[in-house]
């Protein structure tokens, strides 16, 4: 039987046998609850997609919720105790560790995506490649892990599985926040601040797809498109910052303030 927050459920034969394929696959520590993991495992597509008057399922988001929290101190706490990091060092590299982009990475390393449960549109649009999606389902998993067998085994799973990414962030060598970049850019520039624009959104409520326009005064830099509101800014923010390095590049350096361009 599975739990769901006070809900017993029965689950089908297929769903069990992916969750104990989950656990020996993904290295669980043994104290991992299979309905707990279930409920991490399990997309809002699936959710809505199997679930009936006698059986309701419900998604993995609030346990993402508290997974993202756990994570935060888990990395902070590493951070704290071995580097000499300042605040702003600090505050900086588990912003790029705890980042869409990186924990996506980590989902696809540990071979997450193999055992998501996605509802039928959502895996035909190629879920299991998403980097929300997976992002989303990694945090469940450490939520999932945190509530069944402690603090002390969550950070060590964390840790284990994410030890590369913390080094390089620390040594300066991932660069994943395009918004902080382009940011920086134009305050040297304009000292003014880019301003984000949502312009569509497409899709069904499970499958939502973001256009973002990332404007200065009434010039637009760049457009992104994602499959979450924060994923397509990012990508507006790396396309204005490609932009602009390649009109560097070509000896034209760009005058934000007033829109002018002039010889190097």
């Amino acid at each position: 039987m599975s739990s769901q927050e006070g809900v017993y459920i029965q689950l089908l034969v297929q769903e069990e046998k992916n969750v104990l394929n989950a656990i020996s696959f993904l290295k669980l520590p043994g104290c991992i609850g299979k309905d707990t993991l279930f409920v991490a495992l399990v997309h809002k597509s699936y959710a809505y997609e199997n679930s009936g008057e006698n059986r309701k399922l419900i998604s993995n988001e609030r346990l993402e919720f508290l997974g993202d929290a756990v994570l935060e101190l888990v990395i902070s706490e590493f951070l704290f105790n071995n580097y000499d990091l300042t605040e702003g060092e600090m505050s900086k590299a588990r912003a790029v560790i705890g980042s869409e982009t990186i924990l996506s990475k980590v989902a696809q390393n540990i071979g997450l995506n193999n055992f998501l449960f996605l509802g039928k549109g959502e895996e035909m649009q190629g879920g299991r490649k998403k980097s929300s999606i997976l992002s989303d389902a990694l945090e469940a998993l450490f939520a999932a892990i945190y509530l069944c067998c402690g603090y002390e085994k969550v950070k060590e799973y964390i840790i284990n599985n994410m030890k590369e990414y913390i080094e390089d962030a620390v040594e300066g060598n991932l660069f994943l926040d395009y918004k902080t970049k382009l940011q920086e850019i134009t305050q040297d520039y304009a000292k003014k601040l880019p301003e984000y624009i949502l312009l569509n959104v497409s899709g069904p409520p499970h499958s939502r797809k973001y256009k973002v326009a990332v404007k200065l005064e009434d010039k637009i830099l760049g457009i992104g498109e994602g499959f979450s509101k924060k994923f397509a800014e990012q990508l507006a923010a790396k396309a204005a910052c490609e932009k602009i390095i390649e009109d560097k590049k070509e000896g034209k350096e760009r005058n934000f303030k007033n829109g002018q361009s002039k010889k190097d």
